[in-house]
């Protein structure tokens, strides 16, 4: 499966779009982590614990819209984005969602 943020697939020709897919996730971190978090966010500097949960959570929305993807039939998601949310103190959700298509195997003109 090819995954791309651009409109087209360099080298391939789109024969169809499939139609938009998403996946998304809501993800919380660990209470422990989540007050070693906010001791760090007094000091400064990155707080991994939430880098962690974060991408994590961007993994496995990229995940689920491949798979959507891949029952649609396609061979590509073409203009991949990512969004994220706040909906509760400590919890975010991500999104991941493209166009899925069907490429054509005769190779595109330059």
């Amino acid at each position: 499966m090819i995954i791309v943020s651009t409109e087209s697939v360099p080298g391939h020709r789109i024969a169809r779009a499939l139609g938009i897919v998403r996946g998304n996730t809501v993800r919380s971190c660990h209470a422990g982590d989540d007050i070693l978090a906010f001791l760090k966010n007094l000091v400064g500097g990155e707080l991994a614990e939430y880098t962690e949960v974060i991408s994590q959570a961007r993994e496995q929305a990229l995940d689920r819209m491949i798979q959507e993807a891949r029952e649609l039939g396609a061979d590509a998601v073409v203009g991949v984005r990512f969004s994220s949310g706040y909906l509760t103190q400590g919890a975010a959700e991500i999104l991941a969602y493209g166009t899925a298509v069907a490429i054509d195997d005769t190779p595109a003109s330059p």
